[in-house]
């Protein structure tokens, strides 16, 4: 599964001289560039970004990975995750690593993470960042099918789309991060079949906890 254009990122250069963000930064004494873009704290600042309405919403994110990384489909390790980032970032999750159910600690770890690249423990890499593209990460992943779900594909049930899935070698579920629209054009390019399971937009750990369900029950079979 790919958490895809994922709203998490640090904040942007071009952000660092404002008021605000400079008083956040000595407040936490960290730099503004080691600390993650967030519309909680940043609203007015990002307004004339790009992409703004799609930016700045980690906390989707962590509720995203709370609720995959506490299935038993990925703690048995039937579930590999990356999380690709606006800013092409990808970010690989060890083998049933399990993350902070608090918003703030989960925050350190991520400003941890993009500022060292890796989280190890008891020499296992539970965490790792790398700088990489949609198309490379599906390269690297050797992705033999992918399927992305979005509010304009094709109607389907849960279902019919995990039926799919597991007749294929390799198969690839890509799952927005973002708050607001639609997967760009360099995304949803890469996409062999489009579908979407609801006419209205459902939040991604939402998406995410129904399609692992189906498919646990389908293992069960």
């Amino acid at each position: 599964m790919i958490i895809a254009e994922a709203a998490l990122e640090m904040i942007p250069k071009s952000l660092w001289r404002f008021p605000s963000i400079i008083k956040q930064s000595k407040s936490r004494g960290k730099q503004p560039g080691d600390m993650l873009l967030d519309r909680s704290y940043h609203h007015f600042e990002m307004l004339k970004m790009e992409d703004h309405t799609k930016r700045g919403r980690p906390d989707l994110i962590h509720f995203a990975l709370l609720e995959v990384t506490s299935t038993p489909l990925f703690m048995q390790n039937h579930l590999n995750v990356c999380i690709h980032t606006y800013d092409d970032k990808v970010i690989f999750l060890g083998k049933s690593v399990r993350l902070p159910k608090s918003y703030f600690r989960f925050e350190g770890l991520m400003e941890h993470l993009f500022k060292d690249s890796k989280i190890v423990s008891n020499d296992q890499c539970l965490l790792e960042i790398l700088n990489m593209n949609f198309k490379e990460l599906l390269n690297k992943i050797k992705a033999s099918y992918v399927i992305g779900l979005s509010r304009c594909g094709l109607s389907s049930s849960i279902a019919s789309i995990v039926n799919e899935l597991k007749n294929k070698d390799r198969p690839v579920l890509v799952v927005g991060g973002f708050p607001h629209g639609h997967f760009s054009e360099n995304i949803s390019g890469c996409f062999k079949k489009t579908y979407s399971i609801n006419n209205q937009g459902l939040a991604s750990n939402v998406v995410i906890a129904r399609i692992i369900y189906e498919y646990e029950k389908m293992m069960e079979k």
